[in-house]
């Protein structure tokens, strides 16, 4: 690849490529600024690139960054994507949208939740209605709140996660704290009370780019969970669409399609069946007269041990360390490592199979006949 995965976190970095491949690519841009600043007092803002006919009604979307950590990924597989086009045409009446760090202060500050802490794919919910109950948290919501790095209290927590972990193993775990939760500001896996900046800044986005488009292929970039070095292709929703089974002729055997709800299965994909408020399915919700594929691209690093240590450690800092200190930067690089492993083969082997991805769906696209409406 021309840029490569960074191995070390950076947003300017990461804005300033994505800016440049645009530009070289011809596509224009807007800029949604976010209110906060970096670590080092940088700007942050959300960008959005569209390359092609302004009215095109068909459109491959790519989103990276719902967690902001994970957006490194993301990001540079739009970088390079949008790179790769200034010799290349477009199909007729196809355009491709890329929408860049849609969580930009959790990149900026290596972070999988935004600034209020909030998990913005458990955040796009209706705040009108009543929010998803988790009671299981509950029992084990003190495991995270601990003042302690290393010392008595840590312990005592460490003794309750394992005491867990020994009673009902990691996969039931794993679907509890996963699940998400909107009582606790100060937990893990919190969904929030009101709609995130980057929720209304998505769906501002999807207002105003995408509302008159017939047939459209999104695609939200993650990486962390599932088997290490192996991008897994899902679609993931509340229940079947209408698009769904095209996607799945589309991809066959590649896609795997995960129904989330209360009462799901637990998943074999590390992917937490029983969360609601995924931007996959706000984005479906968002764009009721479009024929849309709404996909995530999910590709695996480690196990979730060591996976769950890192997050738990990273919540400690910002809770009650400082993230500019030795110890916190060693907290966020490790981070940083475990979503955005430092290993040549994976990076590779992730940038090749989104491309193949995006590939298959940029020819596809003129050729998929949208459900009637109504």
């Amino acid at each position: 690849m021309k840029y490569g995965f960074p191995d070390q976190p950076g947003f300017d970095r990461q804005r300033t490529q994505f800016l440049h491949a645009a530009d070289a690519a011809g596509a224009t841009v807007t800029s949604y600024p976010h209110p906060l600043k970096g670590p080092a007092g940088e700007s942050l803002a959300t960008d959005v690139a569209w390359l092609g006919e302004p009215d095109a009604r068909r459109v491959l979307v790519a989103i990276s960054g719902t967690h902001g950590v994970e957006g490194y990924y993301g990001s540079t597989c739009q970088s390079e994507w949008l790179d790769g086009f200034s010799a290349r045409d477009l199909p007729d009446g196809v355009a491709v949208m890329m929408v860049h760090l849609i969580n930009p202060w959790g990149t900026a500050w290596v972070r999988r939740v935004n600034e209020d802490n909030v998990d913005l794919n458990r955040n796009y919910v209706d705040f009108e209605a009543a929010l998803p109950p988790n009671p299981r948290y509950e029992t084990i919501h003190e495991i995270y709140t601990c003042r302690d790095f290393d010392g008595p209290q840590r312990r005592h927590a460490d003794a309750l996660l394992t005491a867990q972990i020994e009673s009902i193993g990691w996969a039931e775990y794993h679907a509890i704290v996963g699940a998400g939760q909107y009582v606790h500001p100060d937990g893990l896996f919190y969904g929030g009370t009101q709609a995130t900046w980057s929720n209304r800044t998505l769906r501002s986005i999807a207002a105003r780019f995408l509302l008159p488009t017939q047939v459209a292929i999104a695609f939200d970039l993650h990486t962390g969970a599932g088997a290490y070095g192996h991008p897994m292709l899902m679609a993931i929703a509340q229940t079947r669409y209408a698009a769904l089974a095209d996607a799945e002729a589309l991809y066959g055997a590649w896609l795997y399609t995960l129904l989330t709800g209360a009462d799901a299965a637990i998943s074999d994909t590390g992917v937490v069946a029983r969360a609601t408020g995924y931007t996959s399915q706000a984005l479906l919700d968002a764009l009721p007269d479009t024929h849309l594929m709404q996909l995530v691209i999910e590709c695996g690093t480690y196990a979730e041990a060591p996976m769950h240590t890192a997050l738990r450690d990273d919540h400690w800092l910002h809770l009650y360390g400082d993230p500019g200190d030795a110890l916190g930067k060693q907290i966020s690089q490790t981070l940083f490592n475990s979503f955005m492993p430092a290993d040549e083969d994976w990076g590779e082997i992730a940038w090749q199979r989104t491309r193949q991805a995006w590939e298959r769906a940029l020819k596809a696209l003129p050729e998929i006949r949208p459900a009637a409406v109504g």
